[in-house]
């Protein structure tokens, strides 16, 4: 292959795309460099159908490598790069929601995107890159493919837009928006904002839609010149007369009604229903080919149903469960429903129910993140959970997957922005959301859940936040209707998934994909003008069972003491191989946490463990003063005098001419080791030694 070279200014920097040199036995395959952050991507397909069946066989795998930062991680045993990181699987996620819906849906050839990133700056960000990447190799490779797409990241620093932004701006900034799409559309949103305005965002958008379009030429370019010829997909596909036969058949056993009631459960039994007649068709007329015939069926049923749901919304706004465009399903929310757990939330909204429970730790009981990207310690963690009861189905239980995982991250993030700082509350809060039961938008109801829970923790947020899943159903010549609060089916047969979080004063999270090629900005302006409506209205329910943060943190939560010290006393506490500190924790059952700026979190599960822990790290920690007095231990006896313990590791002298009032010959006749006498601090020396007096300490002030 040959090897070819092509470059784009964009955002200050060079775009860099190249093909030919690595991995030349992909379909297509591509590097992508900006600054020193390099992505290789490839994409390979199978020459015929998979053996697997009922979807599009799309697999994306985003492959951190940590030698890309120049890193050695791992244990000391082992050094290979184990399960993908959150991170990882949250990049894998943004490729393939921009890059699945421009598949057709009746393809069955496997087809795999790997992203692999091969070099990493620590500053222009990976994510936005593995987009362009896959993209540029989907596009010039033979695979059938409805691109291309860009990506680009804004954020926003003050007034102004920055187009990818490096990684310290984006830290210091309001706005971190990845967009994807195509020249004039846009087909996937994952947004993290500090309570920015929906018309801000709508600006952000079109900011980073310029910049996609110049993008999306470049890709064309780069297809015109060096793409390879398309190849035929692999199918599902029946004779015309048998996909209208199975159209009749399901028109005729009421399909279009069955689609069309209050209970999920209901539309379930119906449908089913519906599905046992033509497999009786099949078997009855075509029992040769039964597994193949009926692939095509439930395609023809999804693609019928599809038809039947867009109709009845764009034409009579009716939806599934006969509720209004704009009107949101019957909400109820619950606090305190657990006795022990330091706080709790019960959100639900229609048939979807989510559970939060907050959890409550010290500050040595943050996350530590450990990836290539990053190298740090997280104080607020929400994880979501989605068990097979949620939705009635019978499924092994395997750990969180890409799913979980990310609406796990988009809940997490939409309550950051309104979290109190570590010096107002320095307690680590781990959010843990379980999915009771789900028809549609369970990620925003474990958002409005943590609202709840937290709460009800007496943590001390800012303002409640809210959340909501928008829908959209798009016509042939682009009329659409906005679905507010989408349920399940409206998910499934919808063309859009947009779930918006935030608080009276604006947006702290978004998500959007699609299933179409993609929506419009007018489009993007009407979900936000109703999904702000929207949001207020389930804000006024979470406010009208919990209007603020509790007073008083639950009793089984711990309690923290803070101290500050003098940086330099840190040892002091710690002591010879931390021997002090340790004693310290076993004698009180305390977790102390010490940050090198001279901070100490003493975290204990009742107070008075914590006070008697304070006041033992004061002692060792004080800075004494001319003219204290302290009860002294006598340690050491010389000719010249005796040293005492004033405080633990704190000794001072008293001169012999300072034991008595009177003259003394030898110490011993007045003093020996072990008494405790009080004494007086007469000066702290040039040298930081401490003189003590007992004669003065008798004298009345």
């Amino acid at each position: 292959m040959e090897q070819k070279k092509w470059s784009l200014q964009i955002g200050g920097r060079i775009l860099e795309i190249e093909t030919g040199l690595l991995a030349g036995q992909a379909n297509g395959a591509v590097t992508v460099r900006y600054g020193d952050t390099i992505v290789l991507a490839t994409a390979v397909m199978s020459k015929g159908a998979s053996r697997i069946s009922g979807y599009f066989p799309l697999m994306v795998d985003f492959e951190e490598r940590y030698y890309a930062a120049g890193k050695i991680k791992g244990s000391r045993f082992i050094k290979r790069e184990g399960r993908p990181s959150d991170d990882a699987v949250l990049s894998g996620r943004a490729v393939d929601r921009t890059v699945r819906p421009l598949f057709n849906h009746r393809m069955r050839n496997d087809v795999q995107v790997i992203i692999t990133v091969l070099s990493y700056d620590g500053e222009n960000d990976p994510d936005t890159l593995a987009i362009i990447a896959a993209s540029t190799a989907l596009s010039i490779s033979n695979i059938p493919w409805n691109g291309p797409v860009a990506a680009a990241r804004v954020g926003k620093n003050k007034e102004e837009f920055i187009l990818n932004p490096v990684n310290g701006e984006l830290t210091e900034g309001e706005l971190d928006l990845l967009v994807s799409g195509s020249s004039d559309k846009i087909n996937m949103i994952e947004t993290a904002a500090k309570e920015i305005p929906e018309e801000e965002i709508l600006k952000a958008l079109a900011f980073g839609q310029e910049a996609i379009k110049k993008i999306t030429g470049f890709i064309l370019e780069i297809q015109k010149e060096a793409g390879k010829e398309k190849s035929a997909p692999a199918l599902v596909a029946g004779t015309p007369e048998f996909e209208e036969k199975i159209k009749e058949i399901l028109l005729s056993e009421g399909l279009a009604e069955a689609l069309y009631d209050k209970d999920k459960k209901i539309i379930e039994n119906k449908l089913s229903a519906i599905q046992d007649k033509v497999k009786e068709y099949i078997k009855t007329n075509f029992p040769e080919e039964i597994e193949k015939l009926k692939e095509v069926a439930e395609i023809v049923f999804e693609e019928v149903s599809d038809e039947i749901v867009h109709k009845n919304i764009l034409e009579k706004e009716l939806r599934p469960d006969g509720r209004k465009l704009d009107e949101i399903r019957n909400i109820e929310c619950l606090t305190g429903i657990l006795p022990r757990t330091h706080g709790t939330g019960l959100f639900t909204r229609g048939e979807t129910q989510a559970l939060t429970i907050t959890t409550l730790g010290s500050p040595g009981d943050q996350q530590v993140i450990d990836t290539m990207e990053v190298d740090m310690k997280k104080r607020y963690i929400h994880l979501y959970n989605f068990p097979p009861f949620s939705v009635g189905e019978v499924r092994p239980m395997r750990g969180p997957g890409r799913r979980e995982v990310g609406h796990g991250a988009l809940a997490e993030k939409a309550l950051v922005p309104v979290l109190p700082s570590k010096e107002e509350f320095p307690y680590t809060m781990l959010l843990v959301s379980e999915i009771l039961s789900s028809n549609g938008s369970s990620s925003m109801a474990s958002t409005c859940g943590s609202t709840l829970s937290l709460m009800d923790a007496g943590v001390p947020i800012k303002r409640p936040v809210s959340g909501i899943a928008m829908g959209i159903i798009v016509g042939k010549d682009n009329n659409f209707k906005i679905l507010t609060d989408i349920q399940g089916l409206e998910d499934h047969y919808g063309d859009m998934d947009f779930k918006v979080a935030g608080t009276e004063k604006g947006i702290t999270a978004m998500q959007m994909d699609v299933k179409v090629d993609g929506v419009s900005l007018e489009m993007l302006s009407a979900v936000l003008t109703q999904s702000h409506k929207n949001r207020l209205e389930i804000l006024k329910k979470i406010t009208e069972t919990i209007s603020e943060p509790r007073k008083e943190m639950s009793q089984y939560a711990p309690r923290i003491i803070i101290l500050r010290i003098n940086p330099e006393k840190i040892r002091n506490v710690i002591g010879t191989g931390g021997k002090i500190i340790n004693e310290i924790i076993d004698q009180t059952g305390v977790q102390i946490d010490i940050e090198d700026d001279g901070m100490i979190y003493i975290t204990s599960p009742d107070e008075a463990s914590a006070e008697k822990a304070k006041q033992w790290i004061d002692n060792l920690t004080h800075e004494v003063k001319a003219g204290e007095l302290f009860n002294a231990k006598i340690t050491r006896i010389m000719a010249f005098g005796a040293f005492a313990e004033i405080l633990p590791g704190q000794e001072g002298l008293i001169h012999i001419s300072e034991i008595a009032d009177r003259r003394i010959e030898k110490v011993e006749d007045v003093l020996k080791i072990g008494d405790v006498i009080a004494v007086k601090v007469k000066e702290i020396d040039s040298q930081g030694r401490i003189n003590l007096s007992a004669r003065m300490a008798k004298q009345p002030e």
